[in-house]
């Protein structure tokens, strides 16, 4: 075996041993003369055999980094992929003159990506391609779950390179049903003596009082008086009792796009008046009532990640603030909670344990008087008020498409202007449904007795 043999055996023993390199076939781009057929792609780790149509003599790359390159003979050339990036390869012939100027484009290597990719995701219609030194994933997958995971086997590929036209196919319409539920229960007790009197004599008279009730009306009162002598006694006990129920219902349906935030409000809003530069006053305007903003993300399927946040307020009349000039700003109850849960299509969840109970317990007596048995009670008053307000939040998440309009029926189907005949004979104040069809007669059918309120499934 002569030298150049050997040389030859030793230089392609040597490339075919390159850990870096995959054990699949090398491409071959063949060179004719003046340059070459097709610029040459080099996947990331995988080797491509360049071959010209007549001796060359010298070889260089661009940058070193991007491609590595080794001679077969003198008529092959070995090119090693080592970094996603563009190069140039250029080849001179034995005179000196050139021969072609070859443009190498290095990839990451999408044949193993896709490889994986089938292993992780499978049955996902998702397409890899290579744009320049990145790659591109485009198609349709069942869930943004799976996307996340497509686009973060991805960047192991490709770091910061990886351009996504990928799209999430299925159900990405989330219905939220809220019930708020909230009472309230007041308690109030109350009971006071007095005890008055007047003496007489030729002299004139003396009028005392011991005691009060301090009770608000109405009330219930018991009095009495007795003369003895020139001495006239009253007596008087009242006592107070009330009780009161306070119920705040509230049903909201909301629908949004996955990711997208959705709000809802049934209250108002409060004008609050805020001191500006120059003694001028401008006006904020304050929600009040039953809030609600929720943000779903379908993460997989019919797997919900659903951020709530809630609350319940209302303008307490109890609590004021004076700002100058006959100006008092109003306070406010709120109670609001925030969280985040994770359920399947038509799963609930309940926030509950918003539970507030106010004890209020006052008594008051004129000072040894009071201390006497039995007729203390006289001299006595005591005030007893508790107040308590329970509040549960109940949520149910629905994944939801789109229906025809014909299916959906308003509250107005139920209700028509009466005829002269319906309203002057009949004593009707709505006419019959007319000639709706499907669910908007169905809904027109319906009188207005029994439960009140309106549901659109």
């Amino acid at each position: 075996m002569n030298m150049k043999t050997l040389l030859k055996a030793g230089v392609l023993g040597l490339a075919l041993s390159l850990p870096a390199v995959s054990a699949v076939q090398a491409e071959t781009l063949r060179i004719m003369t003046g340059g070459a057929t097709a610029p040459l792609a080099v996947p990331m780790n995988r080797a491509v055999v360049v071959e010209s149509d007549q001796p060359f003599a010298e070889l260089s790359i661009a940058n070193p980094g991007i491609a590595d390159i080794s001679t077969l003979s003198d008529r092959s050339i070995y090119v090693l992929g080592k970094a996603p990036g563009r190069t140039t390869l250029t080849i001179l012939g034995p005179d000196g003159a050139l021969l072609a100027n070859v443009d190498v484009q290095v990839t990451p290597d999408v044949a193993e990506f896709k490889e994986r990719l089938g292993q992780i995701l499978p049955g996902e219609n998702i397409e890899v391609r290579t744009a320049n030194d990145g790659i591109v994933l485009s198609g349709t997958v069942s869930s943004i779950q799976k996307l996340d995971r497509a686009l973060d086997l991805a960047r192991r590929y490709a770091p910061d390179r990886v351009s996504n036209l990928m799209v999430v196919g299925g159900t990405q319409q989330v219905m939220l049903k809220v019930r708020f539920a909230e009472v309230s229960r007041s308690v109030s007790k109350g009971l006071g003596g007095r005890l008055g009197g007047t003496l007489s004599g030729t002299d004139g008279s003396i009028t005392f009082s011991a005691g009060g009730s301090g009770l608000t009306s109405p009330s219930s009162v018991l009095s009495g008086s007795a003369v003895i002598g020139d001495l006239t006694l009253n007596v008087l006990l009242e006592a107070l009792e009330s009780k009161g129920l306070v119920r705040t219902l509230a049903e909201p349906n909301l629908t949004t796009l996955s990711g997208q935030e959705a709000t809802f409000l049934a209250g108002g809003e409060y004008p609050v008046p805020v001191a500006q530069d120059a003694d001028t006053i401008s006006v904020e305007f304050k929600p009040f009532g039953v809030e609600l903003n929720f943000t779903p993300r379908v993460v997989d399927g019919d797997i919900i990640n659903l951020s709530v946040e809630a609350a319940v307020s209302s303008i307490d009349p109890t609590v004021s603030v004076p700002v100058g000039d006959g100006i008092a700003i109003q306070g406010f109850r709120r109670r609001d909670t925030s969280t985040t849960v994770e359920l399947r299509d038509g799963e609930s969840f309940a926030i509950a344990g918003l539970l507030q109970d106010d004890f209020r317990n006052t008594a008051s007596q004129l000072p040894w008087l009071g201390d006497v048995p039995v007729l203390g009670a006289l001299f006595r008053s005591a005030d007893y008020q508790r107040n308590q307000s329970e509040l549960v939040i109940i949520i149910t998440a629905h994944l939801v498409s789109p229906t025809r309009g014909e299916a959906l029926a308003l509250p107005t189907d139920r209700v028509r202007p009466p005829s002269e005949a319906d309203l002057f004979l009949r004593g009707e104040v709505a006419g019959g449904p007319g000639r709706a069809r499907g669910a908007v007669a169905e809904v027109a059918r319906q009188d207005f007795n029994g439960s009140y309120g309106y549901v659109m499934e």
